[in-house]
This record gives C-alpha cells, sequence and structure tokens, in this order.
C-alpha cells in the first residue's frame, strides 16, 4: 500500500513536471493570451447609447489550434489538438455624466469555456497523451471606466479600463484551466471612423499587465493587442476584413524560465455586422491565424449580438 502510494505521487510529480515543461515551451503561462483576442471589428469606437437600464451582449467564440510553434516559427512535433468554444455574456450601462468631455460607463463580462486539449510528450518509457475537457466559468472582466468621445460626426473614440479577475475554474494539475488564477489589468484605446460615404477603418489597441499565479510563481509579461477591422457599409450592413495583431512586450517570469517566452501572432479573416433600427444588432468574424512564435496557430469564429434596455 505505502509503495502504490509512493509510485503514484512519483507518477503524479513526473506529469506535473511534463505539464510546467509544456508550458515553459510556448509563452504565457498557459500557452494563448490572456484576454480574449477577436473581440472587437467594426464600431470598435462606438459604445452603446445612454439608456435607463443599459445593454446585455453575447458573445460566442470558437477557437481551434492544430499546431503549436515555436520561436524560430517551426511546427512543435507534439500532436497538439486545442478546441475552445466560449461563451460570454456582457452589460454596459453608459450614462449622461460627463468625465473628461467623454460620457462615462461602466460594465462586466462573465465568460465561460468549453475547452478540449490534447498533447503528446516524450518520457523515458515512450510518449504519454495528455488530455482534459472541462467546461467551466472562466475568469470574469469588471470594467470600472468607460469613456466615450464623439469627436465628430465620423469620428468616435472610447478608453477603457478593464480588470480581470482570478474568479474562474483553475487546477494547477490540469493540461488547461478555464481561469488563470491571477490578476490582469488591461487600459484600451479604441476608434471608429466613417466616411460620409460609407467606409469605416476601426481600430482597437490593448495592453495586458499581469499579476503573478501564486500556485505557480508564473508571471506573464506585458501583453500587447491590435484589432482592426476595415470595411464598407451597405444600408444595414458593414463588410470588410478584420484581424488582429498580438505580441508579447516583456519577458515571462518564472522559476526556472532560462528563456524569455515572447509569442505573437497575426489574424485575417472576413468581417460583417447588421445593425438596422428595432433589431438587436449583430457582428460575425472568421479569422485565420499565421505568423506564430511560441504558441498555438489556428483560426477562429466569433458571433456577438446585443440589446438595450
Amino acid at each position: 500500500m505505502n509503495n502504490n502510494k509512493i509510485s503514484m505521487r512519483r507518477i503524479r510529480g513526473f506529469t506535473l513536471g511534463l505539464l510546467a515543461l509544456c508550458a515553459g515551451a510556448q509563452a504565457t503561462e498557459n500557452g494563448a493570451p490572456t484576454t480574449a483576442v477577436g473581440v472587437y471589428d467594426f464600431g470598435a469606437g462606438m459604445m452603446p447609447p445612454a439608456t435607463a437600464n443599459g445593454t446585455l451582449g453575447l458573445r460566442t467564440g470558437f477557437y481551434s489550434a492544430n499546431v503549436q510553434r515555436n520561436s524560430q516559427g517551426r511546427a512543435v512535433d507534439n500532436h497538439l489538438s486545442l478546441d475552445v468554444l466560449s461563451i460570454g455574456l456582457a452589460y454596459l450601462r453608459m450614462t449622461d455624466y460627463q468625465l473628461l468631455g467623454a460620457q462615462y460607463g461602466f460594465g462586466a463580462v462573465v465568460p465561460f469555456f468549453r475547452m478540449d486539449a490534447s498533447l503528446q510528450v516524450p518520457t523515458p518509457g515512450g510518449p504519454l497523451r495528455l488530455s482534459a475537457d472541462p467546461f467551466r466559468l472562466a475568469d470574469a472582466q469588471i470594467i470600472p471606466l468607460i469613456l466615450q468621445w464623439s469627436l465628430s460626426p465620423n469620428l468616435f473614440v472610447n478608453t477603457q479600463l478593464q480588470i480581470q479577475a482570478p474568479t474562474g475554474d483553475y487546477e494547477r494539475s490540469r493540461l488547461v484551466s478555464p481561469g488563470l488564477n491571477h490578476w490582469t489589468f488591461s487600459p484600451a484605446v479604441n476608434a471608429t471612423y466613417i466616411s460620409d460615404t460609407g467606409f469605416e477603418v476601426s481600430s482597437s489597441f490593448q495592453l495586458d499587465i499581469n499579476t503573478r499565479n501564486p500556485d505557480t510563481h508564473y508571471r506573464n509579461g506585458v501583453e500587447y493587442r491590435h484589432e482592426f477591422a476595415v470595411g464598407q457599409h451597405f444600408g444595414p450592413w458593414t463588410a470588410g476584413i478584420g484581424g488582429y495583431y498580438y505580441r508579447q512586450l516583456s519577458d515571462d517570469d518564472a522559476p526556472d524560465l532560462t528563456r524569455g517566452n515572447r509569442a505573437r501572432v497575426m489574424a485575417l479573416g472576413p468581417a460583417l455586422s447588421y445593425i438596422a433600427p428595432g433589431l438587436p444588432p449583430l457582428w460575425l468574424h472568421l479569422y485565420k491565424e499565421f505568423d506564430a512564435r511560441n504558441r498555438a496557430e489556428g483560426y477562429t469564429v466569433a458571433l456577438r449580438v446585443s440589446h438595450r434596455f
């Protein structure tokens, strides 16, 4: 009995070591951006108008990847399979209060992740297949500050401060977890320009500043994200191309981490939105990632719908 317990401890310790090595082979502790990418496309600089009860939003996204890239952009031979279904419930409340010449608002997002991940790692006894498929609450995001400026009939700018709290389900020994077990502070600036002929350019710029995971003592480097969309308005429709550029600006910091593990990736694809009076607005895009370094490379599709009260 004691020998069995000792063997189980050794196996568990060996598996945890493999998980640490897997994390060390890619940037950020979980090998993906800390906050969701592919959130903003058309209308990024425009918040909903002030209403008595605010705006509810639903965002569903699906991310799939079957390859992990190293620091040279070469595929890692680990038979990676990663599928993530995200469902986010958002609440935004814009008010008539003015601050710094802008309309003040606030909000919150509660996401749920269905994650299905597996990979293969070499061991002295042969390849070991690791997998996990949690469906749990992810880290909630509080937005205590939204400032919206309408600088002209064609130009709209807003700035936000988002705080991501470690409320999600997290297990240190699990291959993937919806929760990250650390805080993240994310300032963002978003802008939209629409010409008199209906041509739109929208952009979102965000930094993610992370605290340390107290269970693993791992701290992700500062992350930068630029999301964008360019398209033409046709009545209630807007169609064009969108995407994002993600890059770590500073090294990760963790015990026994010998290199910076900075990640980057680019994504492009078609984007579409529909906004008509009396109907819930919707946004849809499909992006393909490329030029990845120190992270997975795949594709993502996302649909957003909102309703004002």
